[in-house]
């Protein structure tokens, strides 16, 4: 089951030995790529066992290739599983996008955006999560050309969860990205987005190339239109679990606490307002 609430980093290892002598009190869970971690053993993978044995952990995929030319990697697909089951882990987000066509990409690219493959990508959700035996949630990714597009971005991801009966990672920042990049209103595509969809949230920061060019790189702070979408969020759909991923440029720990704890106020902030409509609401 996801927490309701709380805020959460994505853990490096070069983080491992600090948060294993003491966990600073902002983070409530970490967040971890499961490719990250697989293929090491010896003093990594005992450090992190003691993490997830003691704290909540969701993993985030980079190599599944949910919407890929090619089949779905079951081998693959069977050592996520067996992680998520090392470590109790269960919640696994993806990409709504692919990474590999005859190798992999190095990257994530948008699928087109046409109803077969809404119908591909729901079945191949429905596919790894029989071999999960859990749900698996898909994030809205940033993207910057669209293919082969016959509709919006937000009805293909609306269809996409829809068919596949599946639950979103909403990624605050990506909206931002995609609503300066494709001219459309960020708060719209918010209000569209069924609350219960809505597993928990990722906040970044990105790189501004031109005026009507961002790049998603999760490099920078968090600027102060992607901190009014997420308490928009908040306010629409609820607190839920959000977590702060910063990738490159690792600021100091005074600077991640800072927006770590942020997200702790608007957090509060919006329970507040959720109470104190609680109140007002008259008793039957």
């Amino acid at each position: 089951m996801i927490a309701v609430q709380g805020v959460g980093l994505g853990l490096r290892r070069e983080m491992l030995t600090q948060m294993c002598q003491q966990k600073p009190a902002e983070i409530d869970f970490f967040e971890i790529a499961p490719e990250n971690w697989i293929p090491f053993g010896g003093k990594l993978q005992k450090q992190l066992a003691q993490l997830t044995a003691q704290h909540r952990f969701f993993c985030h995929g980079l190599s599944l290739s949910i919407g890929g030319p090619a089949p779905i990697d079951i081998a693959f697909v069977k050592q996520i599983k067996a992680f998520l089951q090392q470590h109790n882990i269960e919640t696994y987000s993806e990409h709504l996008s692919y990474c590999s066509g005859a190798g992999h990409l190095y990257d994530l690219m948008p699928i087109p955006f046409t109803a077969e493959a809404v119908d591909y990508v729901a079945n191949r959700v429905k596919q790894v999560q029989d071999i999960l035996e859990q749900p698996l949630i898909l994030e809205n990714v940033s993207y910057y050309a669209a293919p082969g597009q016959e509709m919006s971005e937000l009805d293909f991801t609306l269809s996409v969860l829809q068919q596949a009966d599946c639950k979103m990672l909403l990624d605050v920042n990506n909206i931002y990205v995609n609503s300066v990049n494709h001219g459309y209103k960020a708060e719209h595509y918010l209000q569209q987005i069924p609350s219960e969809r809505i597993a928990y949230y990722h906040i970044a920061g990105h790189y501004q190339q031109e005026k009507d060019l961002l790049i998603d790189t999760h490099g920078a702070d968090v600027i102060d239109p992607v901190w009014r979408l997420l308490a928009l969020a908040y306010q629409q759909h609820g607190v839920k679990a959000t977590l702060l991923e910063r990738d490159f440029n690792i600021p100091t720990w005074c600077n991640l606490q800072a927006e770590l704890n942020q997200i702790h106020q608007l957090q509060y902030e919006a329970n507040g307002t959720e109470s104190a409509k609680i109140k007002l609401e008259p008793a039957l």
